[in-house]
């Protein structure tokens, strides 16, 4: 934005160039008005009032577009504005007068304004049986540790309305709340991991997977950052004439053990009017499988790495566990063979991993992945660079698992080859310790693959980054799938200096450092001697 931004105030109208600047702002703003309250319990207070103003601006755009119907047809117009099932039948929340955002903000500044919010926020339960036992409603004990006043003037400047003429320009709350999810969970650090999914790593599945149409599943999903992101993408790749088909072809499912997760997965999608199936409330996906029936055709998940207490002992017998049991003491060959158990005969699924998936042996994991590969479920492993995620450092990968590599229904079989791509040089420090994969990045290794799957012809086996390689070889490296391995080192360009040079130059060098090391020795020694202490 051009010279300084009011943003207590006006509503601000922005365009999609403006967007970022605005988020980065408005969190500065919210985040000095936090005090000593911690992320984790803020960000329900503000991700509450961002959904709270969302679902208050559809209500008002809807109720003018209805203000106009009702005139048109000569009807009783303000009896009909409050007739609640007009609102419900365009899948818009219907907000009793008290859970109003305009009636909420000229209220702001009084001394019972967290007692209105949650009032607001339970009237709103009542009124949608959707979101019972979902919204937060802890404004008025948390009142005195905020500006809840100057919080609630702070949201009221997000957000455009909603005419259909710039879907990006009317889903700015939606990109404000998406950001500030990942806001919370940079601030949390470790425990932000338990609810997000860092964008990038989102997006570089969803674009290897390409959900077009289909049920989506994400039995570890957090926030929801997937199943959005699928959403998204549909919108993003279907021509505008045919959105409203293609929105109804693609159904969402997900499952979350962590209860205040899953209220804000389930508020993610309410916000943006998605319709979805997180089960009827939330559950530990291995002992209460809220989707026991289904067959997804795409899976996509983060699911938490190395989990030791995951009640293995209690599903010896599951009838998942058709590749090997996992063992009691870590989880992640029991994720893995989970989502497999869940794919559709044709489905394709993205999951993300901790790398020792790709090599351990203890405990029947070698045995487990072997039987994956030689049952030829493998389509692609991705080695990812560090520093992605929020709450590990440990080193991650994506398996990309087809359920059938026969190519029956599009002519393009990749039996029993795996492609591998290592793609750990890739990405771009945004802060000292965090990385991110730009948009060149997720199109070099969605695009490798795609060349790959489709078999055209175009793919080409690149020294240090990818190799397609037979399963006689995976076999031969002991069913080992460090995509390293097999990719080897990229090749270097000669500076044409001769060999014979660059040794007696690299031998000066190493001389000269071991001289300065002695002396830097001797001088400790004697510093130290002058201490009382000798060496």
């Amino acid at each position: 934005m051009c010279g300084s931004v009011n943003l207590i105030g006006e509503e601000i109208a922005v365009s999609v160039d403006e967007r970022q600047e605005l988020e980065s702002k408005l969190w500065q703003a919210a985040d000095k008005l936090r005090n000593s309250i911690d992320a984790a319990e803020y960000k329900h207070i503000v991700l509450g009032l961002i959904f709270l103003k969302y679902v208050s601006d559809r209500f008002v755009a809807f109720r003018k577009e209805l203000r106009a119907r009702l005139i048109e047809k000569d009807g009783e117009v303000e009896a009909g504005l409050e007739d609640r099932d007009e609102y419900l039948a365009e899948n818009v929340f219907w907000l009793p007068p008290e859970a109003r955002w305009l009636g909420i903000q000229k209220r702001a500044k009084q001394p019972d304004i967290g007692k209105i919010i949650d009032n607001a926020m339970l009237s709103i339960e009542k009124e949608n049986p959707r979101l019972k036992n979902v919204l937060p409603k802890d404004f008025a004990r948390r009142q005195a540790d905020i500006g809840l006043g100057e919080l609630v003037d702070l949201v009221a400047t997000i957000g455009i309305g909603f005419d259909n003429s710039n879907r990006e320009a009317r889903d700015v709350l939606g990109h404000v709340y998406e950001y500030f999810l990942g806001q919370f969970a940079s601030a949390e650090g470790k425990k932000g991991g338990q609810f997000y999914t860092p964008k990038s790593v989102v997006n570089l599945i969803v674009a290897c997977l390409e959900p077009y149409k289909g049920r989506v599943y994400d039995p570890a999903m957090g926030s929801g950052g997937f199943l959005v992101s699928s959403k998204k993408f549909i919108e993003e790749h279907t021509d505008k004439r045919h959105v409203n088909i293609a929105k109804q072809q693609i159904s969402l499912y997900g499952q979350e053990s962590n209860p205040t997760t899953w209220r804000l997965s389930v508020m993610n999608m309410a916000l943006r009017g998605i319709e979805f199936n997180f089960g009827k409330h939330h559950a530990d996906t291995f002992h209460h499988n809220q989707h026991p029936g289904l067959q997804a055709d795409f899976i996509m998940a983060n699911p938490p790495f190395n989990i030791s207490d995951w009640g293995g002992d209690k599903l010896e017998n599951d009838q998942r566990w058709q590749y090997g049991i996992p063992p009691r003491n870590n989880a992640n060959f029991a994720w893995l063979q989970h989502m497999i158990h869940h794919l559709s005969p044709r489905g394709y699924a993205g999951i993300v991993l901790a790398n020792g998936s790709l090599s351990t042996k203890t405990n029947n994991e070698g045995t487990i992945r072997q039987n994956i590969v030689t049952a030829d479920l493998v389509d692609c492993m991705i080695a990812l660079p560090p520093q992605l995620f929020f709450n590990t450092q440990i080193p991650a990968c994506i398996w990309i698992l087809a359920k059938d590599k026969s190519g029956k229904d599009d002519k393009r079989a990749r039996q029993h080859e795996v492609l591998f791509i290592d793609a750990r040089e890739y990405g771009t420090m945004i802060s000292r310790a965090q990385r991110e994969l730009q948009a060149e990045d997720i199109n070099a290794i969605a695009g490798t693959y795609h060349s790959w799957r489709n078999n055209t012809g175009n793919y080409k086996d690149k020294a240090g980054f990818c190799k397609s390689v037979k399963l006689e070889e995976v076999a031969a490296h002991k069913y080992v799938l460090t995509p390293g391995l097999y990719v080897g080192l990229a090749e270097r360009e000669g500076d044409g200096r001769p060999f014979a040079e660059k040794i007696q130059q690299l031998t000066n060098d190493l001389a000269e450092n071991f001289a300065k090391s002695h002396t830097l020795e001797q001088e400790i020694k004697k510093n130290m001697r002058g201490l009382g202490f000798d060496l």
